[in-house]
């Protein structure tokens, strides 16, 4: 799976009004474009020194998922309206583990309790 991260930082004149806006858009996308298997965003909490403002995580079955993506028709008018908004945009595109892959087997509350014995 690719994960898509998108990280923010509005100009300084962007209002209550905008960002909310960018949420009602951002919201619509998963609906609207099927390649979003999985789609989250929300405004910075810590509000640190270093901290951007606003975040949003996707993921995608492959590159060519993303791409798609990218060049959707819907996805296009929220890019516009985030380059507006923002002083600095930072994106990274990395493959993750998929939880399927892992080799950990199934979880202890799923183990049958009499397993070892069997083995005896």
């Amino acid at each position: 799976m690719l994960n898509h991260v998108v990280v923010m930082k509005f100009k300084p004149e962007v209002s209550e009004a905008d960002v909310a806006e960018l949420e009602r858009m951002l919201d619509q996308l998963p609906n609207r474009i099927m390649e979003i298997k999985m789609f989250e965003f929300g405004r910075d909490r810590l509000r640190s020194d270093r901290s951007h403002d606003f975040a949003l995580v996707a993921l995608f079955t492959n590159l060519a998922a993303l791409e798609r993506y990218r060049s959707h028709p819907e996805h296009r008018p929220v890019a516009e309206k985030i380059a507006g908004m923002c002083d600095s945009v930072v994106t990274v595109d990395f493959e993750g583990a998929d939880s399927s892959s892992t080799e950990a087997g199934p979880p202890e509350w799923d183990r049958d309790p009499f397993e070892r014995l069997k083995r005896l």
